[in-house]
């Protein structure tokens, strides 16, 4: 089935929504295995990949990596197997990197193992099976950019806008807005991106690393940019017609202590910022929602169960994460013989080191908590 037929088939519609959060990417390829296992016996093919459920996949940083393999086919192993290259060869500074003057990661690796991986693939490949949206920021501008593959985006195909001329989406390198959606600040440069044409001249936007928007879980994203019309999918909403998984890459709980997260109060804030945004993102994804996973958000509002936005449930919304909390690994996973000081190490987005020990945890918190009943 061609990807415009897809897309505008009339039948219910299930989304996939991956957040950022660096080497940790590979704790959700914990829950994507099971998800994978589960869909692929129910299937009865030995072929069966993700994308052959999921109509839309969309992530923001490590998410963006794992959505752009998912979504041309990959299979779930192929991806572990990619993350633990990724840990080896990108994760691996220097004593004259970091801090607040220079990235603390070259940028040449990961930019070489996304061009091995995706090669010369533009978002109009027809590799790509699905609807796929890259989750960036463009750092000139101060805009958040959803990118995505939708050919009746309003950026699709470049059309005039007031005398500039936008550089085509579809003609966009799905390696290069990849890059672009994981230059964390600190952590990586910038990513230098064609974006128009004035007057005969061309010129770039600097994009970096989409989870310094609100979106670095691009649920919310995910959502209008389904049903908003302006994007061109203009899905039917309702807890039958629209579905979305949700994994996260793990959490501090509120509150928490952002201890060795940099030296900076700055990047310190940034991290705040960013934990808040997320939190906002799972409270409104739960408002608008029928959910089965609904957490409690705080002792205000618990976890809305019988409260809806405008009384009417939008999608069906199934969130699984984790979280470094001694009380929540042994009340939730049974996981007994862990430290605060262990769970706040493996929370770090950087540590290659951790690449087994997280996919470990992803596996054990899958087998808790994913149910195929949750997946339509």
């Amino acid at each position: 089935m061609a990807l415009l037929d897809r897309l505008d088939s009339e039948a219910p519609k299930r989304i996939l929504s991956l957040d950022g959060g660096g080497i940790r990417g590979i704790l959700t390829l914990g829950f994507l295995e099971r998800v994978e296992q589960i869909l692929k016996e129910r299937a009865d093919r030995n072929d069966f990949v993700l994308a052959d459920y999921f109509d839309l996949i969309g992530g923001t940083s490590t998410g963006s990596i794992l959505a752009a393999g998912l979504s041309t086919g990959m299979h779930v192993k192929d991806l572990i197997a990619l993350y633990e290259d990724l840990g080896s060869k990108v994760f691996r500074g220097s004593a004259l990197r970091g801090g607040l003057l220079f990235e603390k990661f070259p940028s040449g690796p990961l930019r070489r193992e996304l061009t091995r991986q995706f090669g010369t693939m533009q978002l109009s490949d027809p590799e790509i099976r699905t609807g796929l949206l890259v989750m960036t920021k463009r750092l000139d501008s101060g805009s958040a950019w959803p990118i995505h593959n939708h050919p009746r985006g309003r950026f699709y195909s470049g059309a005039p806008v007031a005398g500039t001329v936008p550089f085509p989406n579809k003609d966009f390198s799905l390696a290069q807005v990849v890059r672009a959606s994981t230059a964390a600040p600190s952590f990586f440069e910038p990513e230098d991106i064609i974006v128009g044409d004035h007057q005969g001249r061309a010129f770039s936007g600097s994009f970096v690393d989409g989870g310094v928007s609100p979106h670095n879980n691009p649920a919310l994203q995910l959502l209008m940019l389904a049903t908003m019309s302006g994007h061109g999918f203009g899905w039917t909403m309702g807890p039958e017609d629209l579905f979305m998984l949700s994994l996260g890459t793990g959490s501090k709980v509120p509150g928490a202590s952002a201890k060795g997260v940099s030296a900076s109060v700055a990047i310190k804030a940034l991290k705040s910022l960013m934990d808040d945004c997320a939190e906002l993102v799972e409270t409104i994804m739960q408002w608008v929602s029928e959910s089965p996973t609904a957490r409690p958000i705080d002792l205000a509002v618990g976890d809305l169960a019988g409260e809806l936005l405008g009384g009417r449930e939008l999608l069906t919304y199934v969130r699984y994460n984790v979280f470094f909390d001694v009380e929540w690994m042994q009340t939730q996973l049974g996981v007994m013989n862990v430290t605060a000081t262990q769970l706040s190490e493996l929370s770090k987005m950087d540590e290659p080191d951790h690449v087994h020990q997280l996919l470990h945890l992803g596996r054990i918190a899958a087998h808790k908590l994913v149910d195929p009943a949750h997946l339509p």
